[in-house]
């Protein structure tokens, strides 16, 4: 009876493991976490999710801050979010958030996070696309 518990509890183990190692769920943890960076209007939290590419665009974080503002007003006070479809190009990991905007519209945003030399991901750049709408609910 006890074998058979150790085994279960190392399956489970196991299991989790690789959920927390899947490259999908750091992508989407980064974004999450990035979201909650604009909402908390913490620049340099929000800063630290950007990929070496994106540093180089804006090599100072309140630069690109107040890009984010002015040309991600959505991700910057998003209504709510949720995660959408995702798929892996190699190494990168492309993923659909969509965003109930504060005015009311619907927007998906469409990331491309790359991996980096420790195994994280950061994100390399955001599309925006406003949705159409659907049903009145």
């Amino acid at each position: 009876m006890r074998a058979i518990s150790v085994a279960l509890c190392l399956v489970l183990a196991l299991g989790v493991g690789r959920t927390l190692a899947d490259p999908v769920d750091r992508a989407k943890s980064v974004i999450r976490a990035q979201i909650q960076a604009f909402i908390e209007d913490d620049a340099e939290a929000a800063y630290s999710f950007a990929s070496p590419g994106i540093r180089a665009k804006f090599p100072d974080q309140a630069v690109f801050f107040e890009m984010v503002k002015k040309s991600y007003q959505h991700l910057y006070r998003p209504g709510n979010f949720a995660f959408g479809r995702s798929k892996r190009v190699g190494d990168e990991v492309i993923q659909e958030v969509l965003i109930s905007g504060a005015d009311g519209k619907d927007w998906t945003a469409i990331y491309e996070l790359v991996p980096q030399p420790d195994g994280s991901y950061r994100i390399n750049g955001v599309m925006m696309v406003q949705t159409a709408p659907g049903p009145a609910l």
